[in-house]
């Protein structure tokens, strides 16, 4: 079965692949606790083992494959892990956006939405010298207002929607953005996360199970070229040592299949950019918003 809009990827790579890395880092414990967030000792030294612990490690990764990826990183965490971010600055790679302390945009009216996303532009510009280029909702929440909100402030991708197995266009009111879409079956949460303070109680996979899904995902669009490959990892969780060896393995495996572009979600948007301008490639469209006006029953709230 081929892909229905397959992207002629560059030097012939069957697939776009891009391991991306979400640094939530404490901010998690911030915003589920609060004030009380100080007495969750074993909750932040879990969280903190991101920064402290496991990135260092997976720069080290990075470096040994010669590879730039992209790191999604709420802007609390750039201000409180500063030197993290430096480093990961300094190898090349890309820091995108991901909220101010990992609140849910879908939480918040829109001016309160909109003004910690221009803070928390201001702030990642500060540290890393250049203003995002792409964002990740925290936890995917995206609000209706937030494409307009990105377009308006010139940011080229978005990577939190599940729409599709290549690239596509979101049309807001404020012009067009560029999902580089990602799917919970590419997400380490769902195989890893034990966190009872953070209200998260999965039962852990082992490493070797959690990879199965990741991939029959990737070998699915191996064979079926033109597809984008976005896998989505947290440094506290898969730069645990055991878990972070099996991601060395997977990326050993894919360079080794010769089939494999891999490149920073920047790297890929402007591709897919140059292609369409170039009249080689056309994204298909999703008009925003989806739904609007939708009245439900209020018998039927809740019946599904």
């Amino acid at each position: 079965m081929q892909l229905a809009r397959p992207v002629p990827w560059p030097n012939g790579a069957k697939v776009a692949c891009a391991i991306t890395l979400d640094m939530d880092a404490d901010s998690l414990v911030h915003i589920h606790h609060g004030s009380n967030a100080q007495n969750k000792l074993s909750a932040t030294s879990m969280l903190r083992y991101g920064p402290e612990v496991a990135v260092p490690r997976i720069l080290e990764t990075f470096r040994n494959f010669d590879l730039k990826q992209s790191f999604f990183i709420p802007a609390w965490c750039i201000e409180n892990h500063a030197k993290t971010v430096e480093a990961i600055v300094e190898d090349g790679h890309e820091i995108g956006y991901h909220g101010y302390i990992h609140e849910a945009p879908n939480s918040l009216s829109e001016a309160l939405e909109y003004d910690w996303m221009c803070r928390s532009i201001e702030i990642i510009e500060k540290h890393t010298g250049k203003r995002p280029r792409g964002n990740r909702s925290p936890l995917y929440h995206m609000s209706a207002k937030t494409p307009d909100f990105l377009a308006k402030e010139g940011f080229l991708y978005d990577t939190s929607l599940m729409g599709d197995d290549v690239p596509y266009i979101l049309e807001t009111g404020q012009g067009d953005l560029l999902e580089l879409p990602v799917s919970w079956a590419t997400d380490d949460w769902p195989p890893y996360v034990h966190a009872p303070d953070l209200n998260y109680m999965f039962a852990p996979q082992a490493p070797d199970r959690a990879m199965e899904i990741f991939m029959a995902e990737f070998e699915a669009l191996r064979h079926s070229p033109g597809g984008l490959w976005i896998s989505v990892w947290h440094p506290f969780v898969s730069g645990r040592l055991s878990r972070w060896q099996r991601v060395e393995k997977m990326m050993e495996y894919m360079v080794g299949t010769g089939d494999v572009w891999f490149a920073t979600l920047e790297e890929i948007a402007l591709h897919i950019q140059g292609l369409e301008a170039d009249e080689r490639y056309t994204p298909r469209r999703d008009r925003l918003p989806y739904s609007k006006g939708v009245q439900v029953p209020e018998e039927l709230l809740g019946k599904s």
